[in-house]
């Protein structure tokens, strides 16, 4: 739309209220995204379903998910059915005493696993299950400490895909000169307040410093009191996460575990951050491993291979549902729409604090975080330069929008990744972690406040 209104935020208010109505994620995207093509094509809205579909479906950055999101759950396979992973938990269980000190072993492994959000979420999520089950955490706080050390960390430590990719766009905007857009980068990370706040909140957290706050307290008194980590409605999820077992007789070894893992880590660093490239690298290494030491034969590794895809079959659904929503949303003017209305506040000093408020609720809405960035930056980048804002400022900013939308947002990437690795419902997850989402969002905004007036 060339001059979007408030019926743009329609159908995303749609999609929040019929999933927590009816706790399905994927039947109240596609609900909200026909709302939003009967809005832009009326009765033809069938044709702009598959229109829209298709389009999704044949994008270079959806296939690029898909693809990473289907090999990682390949890869993690093979580790549990190796017996890499049950290896990898007992020593660290050797070493983890309490409660506390699981959250924090889960949150140190989230820090080295810095490389991507994605590897984050699954690895992170898959290897800790069993070692925070022994101490009675709810799945709900374990995704919600590893969805806190997923794009946060990726954010603020530069030799990412989050740093590769936003600092390619800060070149391709005239933000940074050709062969700088790194270093402009790292000049704005001390600004990506939330991603700071996001991870340091996490050991506060675990020690206890932080309550549980809303819906996490019933969770945790439910794993507490009942023994019952995984939660109510997640049952289908553990279940697809437990099929895959380690082969009976296999003598677990750990050393199967850390080498995936730094391998994969190095060689997408080393393939210019490409983590499709490392993920493909590292599981034809680990397969040429695993059939080289006869752990496995050639017909159960290759099954383990399909299986362990086919447990990412529902939350890269979701995942395609959520950018067929996001291409409807900006179909409808959405972003441009909350820009248009955030204008009329603008000044150098309030800049930042209102990118944040304002780029954060539509990463939010949208479900969206590179995608949102790519949209919305070359207006930023004006809006800078017409006030003669700190442009190092306003990226970090906006930075933090998109990691708050990340975060929070029940049909984000990291949200429905996290939620599978970790065996709960993406839902189930986002209503645990907003309050300390808006927790760590209050405590962003008081600090480009700070930095703004003081």
């Amino acid at each position: 739309m060339e001059d979007p209104t408030f019926t743009s935020l329609v159908p995303t208010l749609l999609v929040f209220v019929l999933a927590v109505w009816t706790r399905r994620p994927i039947e109240s995207l596609v609900a909200g995204a026909l709302l939003g093509l009967v809005m832009l094509n009326g009765w033809q809205f069938i044709g702009g379903f598959a229109d829209t579909s298709l389009r999704v479906l044949t994008d270079e950055d959806v296939a690029w998910v898909i693809l990473v999101c289907g090999f990682m759950g390949s890869l993690i396979a093979l580790l549990i059915r190796t017996g890499a992973t049950k290896a990898f938990t007992t020593r660290m269980a050797a070493h983890v005493r309490s409660q506390k000190s699981a959250l924090l072993a889960t949150w140190g492994l989230g820090l080295l696993m810095f490389v991507d959000d994605y590897l984050n979420s699954l690895a992170v999520g898959s290897a800790m299950r069993d070692l925070t089950d022994k101490f009675r955490i709810s799945r709900e706080k374990l995704a919600y400490v590893v969805d806190s050390t997923a794009a946060p960390v990726s954010v603020i430590i530069p030799f990412s895909t989050w740093g590769a990719f936003f600092g390619g766009l800060l070149v391709a905007n005239g933000v940074a000169e050709e062969g700088q857009g790194l270093a402009t980068y790292i000049s704005a990370i001390p600004y990506m307040l939330y991603a700071w706040v996001a991870v340091l909140l996490v050991p506060f957290v675990a020690a206890g410093y932080v309550p549980d706050l809303g819906p996490m307290k019933k969770a945790e008194r439910r794993a507490q009191d009942l023994g019952q980590m995984v939660p109510p409605d997640a049952a289908h999820i553990e279940q697809a996460n437990q099929t895959i077992q380690p082969k009976a007789g296999i003598t677990p070894r750990m050393s199967l575990f850390i080498l995936p893992m730094v391998a994969l880590v190095l060689i997408t660093l080393w393939m210019d951050k490409d983590f499709l490239r490392g993920v493909y690298v590292t599981l034809f290494g680990f397969v040429v491993l695993v059939l080289g030491m006869r752990l496995l034969s050639m017909d159960e590794t290759f099954n383990t291979i399909i299986d362990g895809f086919k447990t990412m079959i529902e939350p890269l659904g979701v995942l395609v549902a959520a950018f067929i929503l996001k291409d409807v949303n900006d179909g409808l003017g959405l972003p441009t729409y909350v820009v248009q209305q955030m204008q009329p506040f603008l000044t150098p000093e309030s800049l930042p604090v209102i990118i944040f408020a304002t780029m954060g609720l539509v990463s939010f809405m949208t479900g969206s975080n590179w995608g949102v960035f790519v949209i919305i930056l070359p207006i930023v980048t004006t809006l800078a330069n017409n006030l003669g804002a700190d442009m190092t400022l306003v990226i970090g900013a906006t930075l933090s929008a998109s990691t708050f939308g990340s975060h929070a947002c029940f049909y984000s990437d990291a949200t429905v990744l996290t939620a599978q690795a970790t065996g709960c419902t993406p839902l189930q997850h986002a209503l645990t972690q907003i309050p300390y989402a808006l927790v760590a969002a209050t405590i962003t905004i008081a600090g480009y406040l700070l930095i703004a007036y003081v």
